[in-house]
């Protein structure tokens, strides 16, 4: 089980991984590599802090041949240099798939049920551009990244997430974090890089990261 420690003042997105600012937040490694990987492993770490309203995240990545295209919110990030955060509240209501490229592009879905479908999932809605202004992101990269960044480069990437978000999205009453345990998993990809791979927190069954029965716990303090 990862704690995300508890936090009385906001921390900087920007304050960069090994500041003051991050220094209580445990460390999650994100290192179970998917055999259907190439021999292109890149370290890939994140921290998540949180003040009761507000989830907050910063990933580190130690990458290379670093590819980032896409350009507009709930484009397939998953192709470019991409880390992503998939957790499902306490509540009975599904799990959201916060999915970051290196850019600071992202994509947010609601999945009620991940199984597949002729639309996609058997169960879900993309959340909307108005919801999804509320998520803050800091990212280290920035503009089309295209061709590859092919030397080997650290880059970071934050988030704000508010706990609103998820009360408005499922309808349900979510009103703390404190005390809380949720279901999560973290990921790194690059389904379209010269060298792709697929890696995670917790081990998944398949190359499929819409798997919720492979989530881990999160404990709120």
């Amino acid at each position: 089980m990862y704690q995300v420690k508890k936090v009385n003042e906001p921390p900087a997105l920007n304050a960069g991984w090994d500041s003051a600012a991050w220094n209580s937040a445990e460390i999650i490694r994100i290192d179970t590599v998917r055999p259907e990987s190439t021999a292109h492993h890149p370290a890939t770490n994140c921290k998540m802090l949180h003040d009761n309203l507000n989830i907050y995240g910063l990933f580190q990545v130690k990458d290379r041949y670093v590819r980032a295209v896409t350009e507009n919110y709930n484009e397939q990030v998953c192709k470019d240099s991409c880390v992503e955060f998939f957790v499902e509240p306490s509540v009975k209501c599904g799990y959201f798939n916060f999915e970051f490229s290196a850019n600071g592009t992202f994509l947010l879905y609601h999945v009620r049920d991940h199984r597949r479908g002729h639309n996609g999932f058997a169960d879900f809605n993309p959340v909307s551009a108005k919801s999804a202004g509320r998520i803050q992101v800091f990212h280290s990269l920035s503009g089309k990244i295209d061709p590859e960044i092919d030397v080997p480069t650290t880059w970071e990437l934050g988030f704000k997430i508010p706990l609103a978000l998820f009360a408005d999205e499922t309808k349900q009453e979510i009103n703390e974090l404190s005390g809380k345990i949720w279901r999560a998993n973290f990921y790194k990809c690059g389904d379209k890089t010269s060298h792709p791979h697929w890696i995670s927190w917790q081990p998944i069954d398949q190359k499929n990261f819409h798997l919720p029965e492979n989530f881990g716990e999160i404990s709120f303090e």
